[in-house]
C-alpha cells in the first residue's frame, strides 16, 4: 500500500461512509478557520509529509510548514499552520494528527537510542517488525531520528536465521544456495554462539548478525571477526545498556522496539475562526 492508498483508506475509515455528522451539524459550510499543528512535548518531529498529503486530500492547501521532519521541538512550538474550510480541517484532524502523531514518536525515540550510543562507530538500525501497510513511512520515521533501515522487504538482502539452516541442512548449504541462486544479494548469517560464529566466518558473509549475546560476549566476536565483516547485535539490548553493546565494537544495533513500541509523540490541533 502506497502512501495516497494508506491516506485515503484511513479517511475512509474515519467517515465510514457517512459524514462527519458533528461538524455538519455545527458549523457553516462556507465557514473558515486558521489552525496550528501544535507539539504537546519535548522531541524529533517526522510525517509533516503525511500530515500536509491528510489535509491535500480534502482541499486544504494553504500550509505553512514551520519546523521540518527530523528537527527538535520543544512543547508549545507550532509545527504546521494551515488556513482553509474548518470542516475540512476537521476532516482531517484525528487522521494527520495519528499520522503525525506516530510517526513524530517513532523519530523521537529512535532519537533517544541514537543518543545512547553517540561517540562510538555503532549505528541504531531498525527491522521488519512494522505496522502492516505502513513500513515505509515508519522507517522514513526512523531516518528522521537518526536511525539507519535494515531490510525494506524480504528482496533487499538475505538474512540466513535458524529456520533457514534448519531447511537447507545446515548453514553452509543454506549459505551456499543463496549465494548461487542470487549472487548479487548482500548475505546476513544470524549466529548464537561464538562456535557458530567461527563456523561462519569463512563464508564470507558480508553481515553476522548476533543473537541474544551479552555485551562481553560481543566483545569477544568482535575480535574473531577482526575487521573481516560488519557485525550487528540483536536480542536483550535495551536503552538502558545499548551503550555498553555500542563499546563492544559492533557495526550495528538491531532494534525492533522503534517501529512496534514507540509512544505516540502528542501533538494537537489548535483551531482559530476567522
Amino acid at each position: 500500500m502506497n502512501e495516497n492508498e494508506l491516506i485515503k483508506a484511513a479517511l475512509a475509515e474515519d467517515l465510514a461512509g457517512g459524514a462527519d455528522i458533528t461538524s455538519e451539524a455545527t458549523i457553516s459550510a462556507d465557514a473558515n478557520s486558521l489552525a496550528d499543528f501544535v507539539a504537546r512535548m519535548d522531541g524529533v518531529i517526522a510525517g509533516s509529509n503525511i500530515a500536509h498529503a491528510v489535509l491535500a486530500e480534502v482541499g486544504i492547501t494553504d500550509v505553512t510548514q514551520l519546523k521540518k521532519d527530523g528537527e527538535s521541538v520543544k512543547a508549545g512550538d507550532i509545527l504546521i499552520s494551515v488556513r482553509g474550510n474548518t470542516r475540512a480541517i476537521l476532516l482531517a484532524e484525528r487522521t494527520a494528527l495519528n499520522f503525525f502523531g506516530h510517526l513524530s514518536g517513532i523519530a523521537t525515540l529512535t532519537s533517544k537510542w541514537v543518543k545512547e550510543v553517540s561517540g562510538t562507530k555503532c549505528q541504531v538500525r531498525d527491522t521488519r517488525k512494522t505496522t502492516p501497510g505502513m513500513r515505509v513511512i515508519e522507517k522514513y520515521a526512523v531516518r528522521m531520528g537518526g536511525g539507519v533501515n535494515h531490510r525494506m522487504s524480504l528482496s533487499s538482502a538475505a538474512l540466513i536465521k535458524d529456520n533457514h539452516i534448519a531447511a537447507a541442512g545446515g548453514v553452509v548449504a543454506a549459505f551456499a544456495k543463496v549465494r548461487s541462486t542470487y549472487p548479487e544479494a548482500e548475505i546476513e548469517i544470524e549466529v548464537d554462539t561464538l562456535e557458530q560464529l567461527k563456523e561462519v566466518l569463512p563464508l564470507n558473509p558480508d553481515l553476522i548478525l548476533l543473537d541474544n549475546m551479552s555485551p562481553e560476549i560481543c566483545t569477544q566476536a568482535v575480535a574473531l571477526v577482526n575487521g573481516k565483516c560488519k557485525l550487528e547485535a540483536s536480542g536483550g539490548i535495551s536503552i538502558t545498556n545499548a551503550r555498553a553493546y555500542a563499546q563492544a565494537g559492533v557495526d550495528y544495533i538491531a532494534i525492533g522496539a522503534l517501529t512496534h513500541s514507540a509512544p505516540v509523540f502528542d501533538i494537537g490541533l489548535d483551531l482559530r475562526t476567522e
